[in-house]
């Protein structure tokens, strides 16, 4: 009896090899799952928990006011019209940042059963876990804009100042998944990476306008160090610190405009646009988008052998 390989005809590249992905194309391509992931995620957060939800609220709560009790009233800061909305819409911003960045690093040791014994695209883990911080963001962002709209801010916001808002989020976002990819793929094989991903996320806040005005940075390097202004531009190409100031130009500005034109102001003027915002904002796009093209290129590098080493 003669036997037939029906495979014969079929060429060999019309073949896929085991295990190898496709990046995150396999991401679009791997939806289903991905929604799954995310809903899971952000189901079990809270699971067994008394107050539940309410912690998305407590922790920024808690954040805001330590910052404001020690820096806007025992450090005199609060010289910032509005230093309550000026710090709380930077604290959202990085709060998103750091829990996306946090929890994309961990993603792949977190999920090491599935990645050991089931193929599926890998980058799944760390996009999921970007998008269950941005949910665990909405809360947040949604306090934010009912005491905006308290404050007057409704009359005063402005369809660029939402734009900037929807991109601050996007650069923030495409930003910690690169830098997530990237110390997500090493802190398989060492995880020394954690450590130092606490480290960054503890210098994230004070590196950038959360807590003090870029202006207080512009006068410290140039006017009292003496250092070129170049630092300064450098410093405002900071992706996170380009979606702070994005967000203070969405919220914290239009906010506190009524209340420094009001007749009985005595206090200080608000903290000018920095210069070429439009700009930065381009180019700290650029930023975000060449840390992630280069945390998927390392991601993918080390992926094959992510089984083994866990």
């Amino acid at each position: 009896m003669t036997t037939h390989d029906h495979f014969a005809s079929v060429p060999r590249t019309d073949f896929d090899i085991p295990g190898r992905s496709h990046g995150l194309i396999d991401v679009v391509r791997w939806r289903y799952l991905l929604r799954l992931l995310v809903r899971t995620g952000v189901t079990t957060r809270y699971r067994n928990s008394v107050l539940g939800w309410l912690w998305s609220y407590v922790r920024p709560a808690a954040q805001f006011f330590v910052f404001w009790v020690v820096l806007g009233i025992f450090m005199d800061l609060d010289r910032v019209p509005n230093y309550a909305v000026y710090l709380f819409s930077g604290i959202v911003v990085i709060n998103l940042f750091s829990e996306g960045f946090k929890n994309a690093t961990t993603s792949i040791v977190g999920n090491a059963p599935l990645v050991r014994k089931v193929f599926l695209p890998r980058q799944l883990f760390a996009v999921s876990a970007v998008l269950v911080s941005f949910v665990h963001f909405l809360p947040q962002l949604a306090l934010l804009v009912l005491v905006c709209v308290l404050m007057g801010w409704a009359g005063s916001v402005t369809l660029l100042g939402v734009l900037g808002a929807i991109v601050g989020i996007l650069i923030v976002m495409v930003f910690s998944l690169g830098l997530g990819l990237f110390f997500g793929a090493v802190n398989v094989r060492f995880r020394d990476a954690e450590n130092i991903v606490e480290l960054m996320l503890l210098l994230a806040t004070w590196a950038s306008p959360v807590l003090y005005a870029w202006t207080m940075v512009q006068d410290a390097v140039v006017g009292k160090l003496g250092w070129p202004g170049w630092i300064v531009d450098l410093y405002m190409l900071n992706p996170i610190t380009q979606g702070v100031e994005l967000f203070h130009y969405a919220f914290w500005r239009p906010a506190s405009q009524a209340i420094v034109e009001s007749a009985g102001y005595v206090g200080e003027a608000l903290t000018p646009v920095p210069p070429m915002l439009a700009m930065n904002t381009l180019w700290s796009a650029v930023v975000a988008v060449g840390t992630l093209l280069v945390g998927q290129l390392v991601f993918r590098r080390l992926e094959g052998k992510f089984a083994q080493d866990l």
